[in-house]
């Protein structure tokens, strides 16, 4: 009996992951709205300072974001450093023209206090956000980014499953590309020389 339980939530599991690649394959490939995935919107979140901080606040400017959160052992501050290494490569001038958003899909976890000790590891001007989980929730459909907590370990501690996709948005918040976790530093600054 306990076999044939595993051998189902591995069923239910593989069936579950498919779906959310196929969510994400079509938001960012087959939905788009004017020629353009249908990737990114309206959200409202908070930073590290305590303050609201809309998709508005950073129009003008190119955003990299990224969803994880800060407990995450691998595949974010990987990203987060590739990401920074590339804004460190592309120079100051172009990297003026972007800011690199860190949002958290745990924010049992991740207080204001906590993303902005983080996202200080980062390159400079790095802004950390969180928020309820009805805010985040919303933020991450807005990207159609995927997450859920797994089952917490005896000591209480768990990670969160998650989309690792890096999404550069221009001025105006709309989707210009995206990179997957294999991406270098070397491969987003090229992408950024290009794009800015």
């Amino acid at each position: 009996m306990r076999r044939s339980l595993q051998t189902g939530l591995l069923v239910c599991g593989a069936v579950v992951a498919a779906l959310a690649g196929y969510w994400l394959w079509w938001a960012l490939e087959g939905g788009p709205q004017e020629g353009r995935p249908a990737v990114g919107g309206p959200f409202e979140l908070i930073d590290g300072d305590g303050r609201t901080v809309t998709e508005r606040d950073f129009h003008g400017r190119h955003m990299l974001v990224y969803f994880g959160f800060t407990f995450c052992p691998d595949v974010c501050p990987t990203t987060l450093f590739s990401a920074s290494a590339a804004l460190e490569e592309i120079g100051p001038a172009l990297a003026s023209k972007v800011r690199l958003v860190f949002v958290s899909i745990d924010p049992e976890r991740d207080t204001p206090e906590v993303v902005k000790d983080y996202a200080a590891h980062f390159h400079p001007g790095t802004v950390g956000l969180t928020g309820t989980p009805e805010q985040v929730a919303t933020a991450a459909r807005a990207f159609r980014i995927y997450y859920r907590k797994a089952a917490p370990e005896e000591d209480g501690s768990y990670l969160v499953d998650h989309s690792s996709i890096l999404f550069l948005m221009d001025g105006e918040g709309r989707y210009v590309t995206h990179f997957g976790h294999e991406a270098t530093a070397d491969d987003m600054a090229a992408a950024l020389k290009r794009l800015l």
